[in-house]
């Protein structure tokens, strides 16, 4: 490892757990591994979760639902 790389994994270590994960993400995507993981909010895994639940009893959008977004962002 290069005495620059060494500076920055020091400095990155100094950092909250939250933090060091981004670099270590940008670092791995900039390395060529594509497979970096997107980890959801809290806000978001509770939306997921009722989305899925919200499928499993069936629940959709109707196709005038469906038309209103469309008609409003012009899809």
């Amino acid at each position: 490892m290069t005495e620059l790389l060494e500076q920055a994994v020091e400095r990155v270590r100094a950092l909250p757990p939250d933090q060091q994960d981004e670099f270590a993400r940008v670092l791995l995507r900039l390395t060529g591994d594509d497979e970096a993981v997107y980890q959801l909010s809290p806000e978001e895994e509770a939306d997921l979760i009722e989305a899925e639940a919200e499928i499993e009893r069936g629940e959709f959008a109707t196709a005038a639902e469906v038309e209103a977004v469309f008609s409003k962002y012009r899809l």
